[in-house]
């Protein structure tokens, strides 16, 4: 399903004073940064689903239990007023023993935004491609000196995701059931700044387009920058620049053949359009433009936010 959702900009006749900026900087691009939540390892053999590791080692290196370095690389996205974050990373809230599977390392979302002059506070709207711990963990912080209780790392914020995906995450079924954390999503319910994608997302240079393939409902948005470029963030449906080949698909995703129909279908569309793609998970590299070769799919130039 592809989904193109405009905004407030849309059908303004005329424009008070108080309104000029807002108006004026909808009719620019995003400025898009990203925002490194740190690194976290996982399995290879998970994140490469049925390709032999000889093939995937090859171009990737594990450690002695089999784990890959891995990227949480969020983006925000700035223009006027508006500061959109999207996902957040894994968070620091867990226990030691739940971190140690992962093995994090680096700045969590909050000190990451600091490091290059961004409060949480100042963050409007925070978006999720999906509610696995490591997209959507950084957004509920523990507060200092309590076990139990959670507040919101980004106050302000409106937090977008998709209703279906809300449910399926609530209710999740046994494979996915150890990704979906209720401390990283009831706090942001009760707080009452929900807001679902499919009722309107009010950002105009903001497309979203939604896929089943990895988890039900996975939201990627596809973002206009400054000098009129379109960028695709990839989230899980290829979070590495090794998974651009087709039959390279996560053993995480619940419908691993909706994935290849969708790899391929956008993979068309972003080579034909000349759009950029930005990996979430490539600790290495950011973004690229594809080429194609008449059969296969490959990064044709790294491209930098």
């Amino acid at each position: 399903m592809f989904i193109t959702l405009f905004g407030a900009c849309q059908g303004r006749r005329k424009v008070g004073i108080q309104d000029r900026s807002t108006y004026l900087a909808c009719m620019e691009g995003w400025k898009i940064s990203e925002v490194l939540a740190g690194t976290l390892k996982l399995d290879g053999g998970a994140m490469f689903g049925v390709v032999p590791k000889p093939i995937w080692n090859a171009m990737l290196e594990c450690d002695s239990q089999n784990r890959c370095t891995w990227a949480m690389r969020c983006l925000l996205l700035q223009r006027g007023n508006q500061r959109v974050l999207v996902d957040t990373g894994m968070g620091n809230k867990q226990s030691e023993r739940f971190f140690s599977h992962y093995e994090p390392t680096g700045n969590t979302i909050v000190p990451a935004l600091n490091s290059i002059g961004i409060s949480a506070d100042s963050i409007t709207d925070v978006l999720f491609t999906h509610l696995h711990f490591d997209h959507c963990g950084g957004a509920v912080l523990r507060q200092a000196g309590t076990e139990a209780d959670y507040e919101l790392a980004f106050p302000n914020a409106k937090h977008w995701v998709s209703k279906a995906h809300w449910n399926h995450a609530l209710n999740p079924n046994p494979r996915e059931k150890a990704s979906f954390l209720k401390e990283n999503l009831l706090p942001i319910e009760a707080a009452g700044v929900l807001n679902w994608v499919e009722n309107g997302f009010p950002f105009e240079g903001i497309q979203l387009q939604t896929v089943y393939g990895h988890t039900e409902s996975q939201i990627l948005p596809i973002v206009t920058d400054q000098q009129g470029q379109e960028w695709m963030y990839m989230a899980d449906l290829i979070p590495s620049a090794h998974h651009i080949r087709l039959p390279f698909v996560m053993g995480y995703d619940i419908r691993p053949l909706e994935t290849l129909k969708e790899k391929e279908r956008i993979l068309r569309d972003c080579f034909e359009s000349g759009r950029n793609i930005i990996f979430e998970h490539d600790a290495s590299t950011q973004a690229c433009k594809l080429a194609f070769d008449g059969q296969h799919y490959s990064m044709a130039e790294p491209r930098f936010l």
